[in-house]
């Protein structure tokens, strides 16, 4: 009888302790080893490698550099929000991260015709030119709301100009909701000999094409404007975007000097529209 008696109670007890453990071990975060027991963390999903947008722009801006006259524009839109290359680089990805940022630059400036403007009578045609290159800036959090980022940007230009153009220039922008922001900055350009003297410069050749109306006039390298310039940006569905720019800069050394300018204006404004959309990769 006794054994009987303290086998039951051997049984109830282990009962118990089964019952009771788990309970025990989840309450003070415990495994069965005695160790603390890992915390639960639900795993993101890995970003996406490649986050681009592209678009198309229309708007208005001088003729061609220097002129008082203006044209319309089309223009492509693209912009890279993230780039990872495994082992090479891992730059952007969110809007909050800050940093390094990568964006091909493009250009494109219209033909002049010099027969289409009596002023202009006896300089040389230039083609339309195309420029290509790439901007690289970094980019500083402040806040929620605002952010700042210093870049530069450089493209080589082929066609009727050939030669080296950039700009450096400081933005800041501000997030005024997670699908609208304003962006706005200052900016200078600047131009190699070979692509200033096609625009802006006279030889002596085509001073006395004009009958000496404009002087010979040999530009060099430098800074060809400064100027500002705002642009606000718009989702207005998940991942499609409405943009909206305008811009003033005005020539300064060279450029400004130029007899060409002389005609034209030294008073440079831009507007554009631009449709985008954002697309996401993983590879």
């Amino acid at each position: 009888m006794r054994h009987d008696f303290t086998t039951g109670l051997m049984r109830k007890a282990v009962l118990g302790a089964l019952v009771l453990c788990p309970t025990l071990a989840q309450a003070a975060d415990f495994d069965a080893f005695g160790t603390a027991a890992p915390e639960l963390v639900a795993i993101e999903p890995n970003k996406p490698d490649l986050i681009f947008e592209l678009g198309l722009g229309v708007g208005a801006a001088p003729a061609f550099p220097g002129w008082d006259e203006y044209a319309a524009t089309v223009s492509p839109i693209i912009r890279i929000e993230r780039l990872h290359i495994p082992g090479v680089i891992d730059i952007g990805g969110t809007e909050s991260e800050g940093g390094l940022r990568f964006a091909p630059s493009f250009a494109v400036q219209r033909e002049r015709n010099s027969s289409d403007y009596e002023e202009l009578a006896g300089l040389d045609d230039i083609d339309t030119t195309f420029e290509v290159g790439a901007r690289i800036g970094y980019e500083f959090i402040l806040s929620d709301v605002l952010s700042t980022e210093v870049y530069g940007q450089a493209r080589y230009a082929f066609g009727g100009a050939e030669g080296f153009v950039g700009e450096v220039g400081l933005d800041a922008t501000a997030r005024l909701t997670p699908q609208f922001e304003v962006v706005g900055g200052v900016f200078a350009s600047l131009a190699g000999d070979d692509y200033i003297d096609t625009y802006f410069g006279v030889s002596e050749r085509e001073s006395v094409a004009t009958g000496g109306r404009l002087a010979a006039f040999d530009p060099s390298a430098g800074a060809t404007a400064v100027g500002v310039k705002v642009a606000a940006r718009y989702e207005f569905i998940p991942d499609t975007f409405l943009s909206a720019s305008a811009e003033y800069s005005r020539l300064v050394g060279d450029a400004a000097d130029s007899p060409v300018v002389d005609l034209g204006s030294e008073h440079q404004f831009a507007i554009g529209l631009g449709l985008s959309r954002r697309f996401s990769i993983s590879y």
